[in-house]
């Protein structure tokens, strides 16, 4: 688990939840979602590979079983595999991180909550036994990725395949600051499992750390956005990490894009389109909106959703299209169904025009 991980998670647990209910979620038949191929998933529609990153149902149980069950029951046959899904698939250690956070925050002290800075602000508070907890687990967590069952992975990769269900991209999020021997299992690992790329946040230092790894094994290390092109380093465009090596592409996140820019991401598109591997999936509003770069139910934002996934279908088909969910589920509904309905919304767009 990386510091930015645990930074995340931890935000969740101070904050006590995941995905909030909101009174704007979709509904009715929007959440009928087609079925094809038997019991099996397909969400390639009008020729467009639509999918998902698991990190949509963060709020549910982990494991194999439950995440086939999950891409089934939201008709999703294209993933972004994040790197913790998939080693909880392959029996990782279970970190005891999310319960200590619990307690330490159960201790702290509205001041010491205000005042708190990153991971090693929480350190600090840790007591020994905790600190002892966390030490054990890196280290069996380093010994299982060290002594990796390369057998179990090609069986869960497997699996998938047996469901159709296309992993196209391990999040495993190597970077500027990873050691030889983890970059070299990023990207190993998302061989096995037949991914074409590795994903990561979208950094100079990071492309050229990882550039010789992506070339080593013929994938992509895709670099993926959050901000960052709204601001003077980035407005100009891509070019300096994209110069870095042919095998480094985007997974452009075309939601954070309009989000924070307000600029129509469908001239992104057509400009880079061929360094372009993925893209995320979501409907936001403007940086000018009362409520500035907020997510929204597909099709209540003002992104220009189903734009860019014409676009995609008429023009650049070989893109897949991942729906991250991170609008508010409402108390009826659930991260399952939600992306369920996200994928019926594209299916809409894509197949009944």
């Amino acid at each position: 688990m990386n510091r930015r991980n645990f930074l995340g998670m931890g935000a969740a647990a101070l904050a006590g939840m995941a995905l909030v209910p909101s009174l704007t979620s979709c509904g009715g038949e929007n959440t009928k979602v087609a079925k094809r191929d038997g019991d099996k998933p397909n969400s390639n529609f009008g020729g467009v590979h639509m999918g998902t990153i698991t990190y949509s149902w963060r709020d549910q149980k982990g494991g194999l079983d439950n995440l086939i069950n999950y891409c089934k029951q939201a008709n999703v046959s294209n993933l972004e595999l994040m790197g913790n899904d998939l080693e909880a698939c392959l029996d990782a250690p279970q970190s005891p991180m999310m319960t200590i956070m619990q307690a330490v925050n159960a201790r702290l002290t509205p001041e010491q909550r205000q005042g708190m800075r990153g991971f090693g602000g929480f350190m600090d508070f840790m007591n020994d036994n905790e600190k002892k907890q966390m030490n054990d687990y890196n280290e069996a967590f380093a010994n299982f990725r060290k002594n990796m069952d390369w057998d179990k992975v090609e069986s869960v990769r497997k699996r998938f395949a047996a469901e159709n269900i296309d992993i196209h991209i391990v999040k495993t999020q190597p970077g500027a600051n990873s050691s030889d021997e983890d970059c070299d299992y990023a990207f190993k690992l998302a061989k096995a499992m037949g991914a074409k790329g590795v994903t990561a946040e979208l950094s100079i230092d990071a492309a050229k750390r990882c550039a010789p790894f992506a070339e080593k094994y013929d994938m992509f290390y895709c670099m993926h956005n959050h901000m960052q092109y709204s601001t003077p380093e980035w407005a100009a465009g891509p070019e300096p990490v994209l110069s870095i090596s042919p095998n480094i592409m985007l997974n452009f996140d075309f939601g954070h894009y309009f989000g924070s820019t307000g600029k129509n991401p469908c001239d992104f598109i057509e400009k880079y389109h061929d360094r372009i591997f993925s893209m995320h999936t979501k409907d936001k509003t403007g940086p000018n909106a009362a409520k500035a770069n907020e997510n929204q139910v597909w099709g209540q934002g003002e992104t220009p959703l189903d734009d860019v996934l014409k676009l995609v279908q008429a023009k650049y088909n070989n893109l897949y299209c991942d729906c991250e969910l991170e609008y508010a589920v409402a108390p009826w509904s659930n991260s399952i169904k939600e992306v369920g309905t996200c994928m019926n919304y594209a299916r809409r767009v894509l197949e009944l025009g």
